[in-house]
């Protein structure tokens, strides 16, 4: 590997090349679509370099994910969407924007502060005006487990679910006075193979839910 410094200039530069009329006929020809894949695949081995402890390797995949980022700016860039400045303006203004204890007057004194204050300038941003709103907003593609662990948490913050979180919570300690530990693993294991049994899909069966559950609150809340 060589040791020549490049700065981010030089990666945009290079994937201008690369889609340019003398570039890569493979390059040219990507879309948004056809590179969605690699931004999965991308994202998951740079996960897996980050458990895995090994630096060299993590910056290496970072730069992988970084790649995918500058591409789709270039395709954009391409058909006169948007480009990399775009991309870094949107994201350094909601920074400084989702910051105002750091670039404002805003005073707080605690991590769960700072979370609470990003929801609510979140939340004026996108104009939304009811709790549903912010469940609805919870993105779709995320994986079901990982979209219903943030619906509960938007719900936990809410108070909707402390009744139910305290029967779990008494039903765990009363297995852990018995001296046995809830699997949750083992757990989610079964209910895969119930869905098995069942012909179900476990992963869109959840999403549905998921989507039931959260029509269900805004339908309350109208």
């Amino acid at each position: 590997m060589s040791d020549k410094k490049y700065t981010f200039d030089d990666l945009v530069d290079i994937l201008a090349k690369l889609r340019g009329e003398n570039g890569c006929p493979w390059d040219r020809v990507q879309t948004h679509e056809s590179l969605k894949r690699y931004f999965i695949e991308e994202t998951y081995e740079a996960l897996e370099a980050l458990d895995s402890g090994d630096s060299g390797k993590f910056a290496d995949e970072l730069g992988d994910v970084l790649l995918q980022i500058v591409f789709h700016a270039q395709i954009a860039k391409d058909a006169g969407t948007f480009t990399t400045d775009d991309v870094l303006r949107c994201i350094c203004q909601k920074m400084i924007d989702r910051h105002p204890h750091v670039f404002g007057n805003v005073q707080v004194n605690t991590p769960e502060q700072v979370v609470s204050n990003w929801d609510e300038i979140k939340k004026r941003e996108k104009g939304q005006s009811s709790h549903g709103e912010v469940l609805a907003d919870i993105s779709r593609y995320l994986p079901s487990l990982m979209r219903a662990s943030k619906v509960i948490q938007k719900e936990q913050k809410t108070g909707k679910l402390t009744k139910e979180i305290e029967q779990v919570h008494n039903a765990i300690q009363a297995q852990a006075s018995k001296g046995q530990n809830v699997d949750i693993g083992g757990l989610l294991f079964e209910v895969v193979k119930l869905a098995n049994i069942t012909n179900q899909h476990p992963e869109l069966a959840l999403t549905e839910f998921v989507d039931r559950y959260i029509e269900g609150v805004r339908h309350a809340e109208n």
